[in-house]
């Protein structure tokens, strides 16, 4: 029954979200997968480590198609992503924990950045109450 009524939550959530809070929950999906990466990688996991990374660098890719690339800022976020997608290949094809860790580390920030973003624009639609 919890499980039914989360799912719920969470669907109505991606209906209602504006594109920057969508945006926010893939930043922080992307995350979570980084995060189970780590932990497989940590445990010898090496199918739970490749089926994590790669949900990782699919959002990241996600997040590269749906790129307005039309101003510097655009293009310097391109060539991020690009370097983050680069890093996760290299954290699951070698094994590498300090190629996953630069991935999240910059994923990180852009979350940040963008979590500061998305209360800003709550704030000027909705007044000083919205909280990300």
């Amino acid at each position: 029954m919890a499980t039914n009524m989360q799912a719920a939550y969470k669907q109505n959530a991606m209906k209602t979200a504006s594109p920057g809070e969508l945006t926010l929950m893939l930043y922080n999906g992307c995350l979570k997968f980084i995060k189970q990466a780590k932990q497989a990688m940590d445990a010898q996991e090496i199918e739970k480590r490749n089926i994590a990374t790669t949900k990782a660098q699919n959002i990241i890719r996600e997040l590269m198609v749906t790129l307005k690339t039309d101003s510097e800022v655009g293009q310097n976020m391109m060539q991020m992503y690009d370097f983050i997608l680069r890093q996760l290949v290299e954290a699951n094809v070698k094994n590498d924990p300090q190629a996953l860790a630069n991935a999240e580390d910059l994923v990180t920030q852009f979350r940040d950045t963008w979590k500061e973003v998305v209360l800003i624009d709550r704030q000027q639609r909705h007044g000083a109450g919205g909280k990300a």
